[in-house]
């Protein structure tokens, strides 16, 4: 019976995502509904692939190994820069109001990881090893979802490299490229992570125990890749391609970029890369933080302790939030969404949090709070969570891809602004399916 609801539960999460998708569709009958049966087949089929079946577990569970290695390689390198850390940096979570520790991890372990693997991607990068990889994953949505040479490599780019340098790998295509590719390339991007930050999630879910460390790479791995096809189905739902295209010839050639003269000259500028985009993470998370904390501080403060909708917070919800909060806004809001996913009832609230603290804010946000929020929650939700935040679906990734389209495509920047919006809702759903698809088969 359990088995039922919960597929139940997640058939009706899937169609609701689709029927999103078809009613923003601006050509509802010009959907590809081939691309979308395919899409969401091979998003289950990896799933089931991974989660269910031994070998290729194993084969997952190895590859998420490498980036568990890294972790190691890169607290090397932070213990002789940097020395021993505080281990008592502690901030509330604002759902339990639990203190947790996440100075020492913040610090130590997820700012330099970034830095490392932006210099590691960077040397291969420069080996010719990544542009292989991505021309295999390319090379496998050509055949199966039927897109374009230059929409394959964008989404496989998206996998690996992230949404600010996927661009300049179809780099040529550009200028030529449709409103439904550059939908479909926008889409990618918010709904997957870049090699870079994916080490650091890792190391900041799994801590130092590396058992969790395994477990959270290999899930993470997992929903980036599952979360591109679904991309594909949400953009392609939206924007169908309307235009003639020549799918007879699809070349797959990714352009040279500037890496580097020599190897050394390549760590150097992947290094330079990583530091500032661990500045800039660092610098958006305390902002963001003190921005919430004000923000709070009115509603708990102000609008709570007048009108005493604290009281009746801590009481209609069991404890679960003691007073009137953004997050309890975020979790009222986004808890159907959550439950749709195949939450349990008494945890949409939380889930739902997260969801919001993701879209309005920025994923490592999210799962900070997740972090926190480890102790009330199932095992079940901590996996759909895990799997639904795991993107840069935010509408600061909105900024971020206007600017760096714009700056390589300048006759493509005033298709960008409008799309903008389209593309944060299409990624959003696109990370809500795989939530929902991994999710069910880790519970059932």
């Amino acid at each position: 019976m359990d088995f039922m609801i919960s597929l139940f539960r997640a058939l009706l999460g899937i169609i609701a995502m689709l029927a999103i998708c078809y009613l923003m569709s601006n050509n509802r009958k010009a959907i590809n509904w081939k691309t979308v049966g395919v899409g969401i087949g091979l998003q289950v089929i990896l799933a089931i692939a991974v989660l269910r079946i031994p070998g290729i577990r194993q084969l997952f569970d190895f590859i998420a190994s490498f980036f568990v290695v890294i972790l190691d390689f890169t607290e090397a390198g932070a213990d002789f820069v940097l020395g021993d850390w505080p281990d008592n940096a502690q901030i509330r979570n604002g759902t339990t109001g639990e203190l947790f520790n996440v100075g020492y991890i913040f610090a130590i372990k997820v700012l330099p990881t970034i830095i490392f693997f932006s210099a590691l991607s960077s040397v291969l990068y420069y080996l010719g090893i990544l542009q292989l990889i991505i021309k295999a994953f390319a090379w496998v949505m050509v055949r199966t979802l039927g897109l374009t040479g230059s929409e394959s490599l964008a989404a496989a780019a998206n996998v690996f490299i992230g949404q600010t340098e996927a661009p300049l790998v179809v780099k040529p295509y550009l200028e030529k490229m449709t409103p439904s590719e550059i939908l479909c390339l926008m889409t990618g991007g918010m709904a997957t992570i870049a090699g870079g930050v994916f080490a650091a999630y890792v190391g900041f879910l799994g801590g130092s125990d590396p058992e969790t460390r395994q477990l959270f790479a290999t899930h993470l791995l997992t929903a980036s890749i599952m979360s591109a096809p679904a991309a594909i189905v949400a953009a392609k739902m939206i924007f169908p391609e309307t235009k003639k295209v020549d799918l007879t010839n699809q070349k797959l050639d990714i352009p040279k970029q500037d890496v580097g003269t020599n190897l050394l000259d390549a760590i150097s500028r992947g290094t330079t890369d990583g530091l500032k985009l661990a500045v800039n993470v660092g610098v958006m998370l305390l902002v963001f933080t003190a921005f919430v904390s004000m923000l709070n501080y009115i509603c708990t403060e102000g609008i709570g302790n007048i009108s005493n909708f604290n009281a009746f917070i801590a009481k209609v919800t069991d404890g679960q939030y003691q007073a009137f909060s953004i997050e309890f806004v975020l979790g009222i809001l986004f808890a159907p969404i959550a439950w749709l996913m195949g939450v349990p009832s008494n945890e949409v609230l939380i889930v739902g949090q997260l969801l919001g603290l993701k879209t309005t804010l920025n994923e490592f946000f999210a799962y900070t709070a997740l972090e926190g929020a480890k102790s009330g929650l199932s095992f079940k939700s901590i996996i759909i969570a895990t799997y639904a935040l795991c993107g840069f679906a935010n509408f600061a990734s909105i900024g971020i891809q206007i600017g760096g389209i714009g700056a390589i495509a300048p006759n493509q920047r005033q298709l960008l602004t409008p799309l903008g919006l389209t593309a944060l809702i299409g990624g959003t759903i696109a990370c809500l399916l795989t939530g929902t698809i991994a999710g069910f088969l880790v519970a059932s």
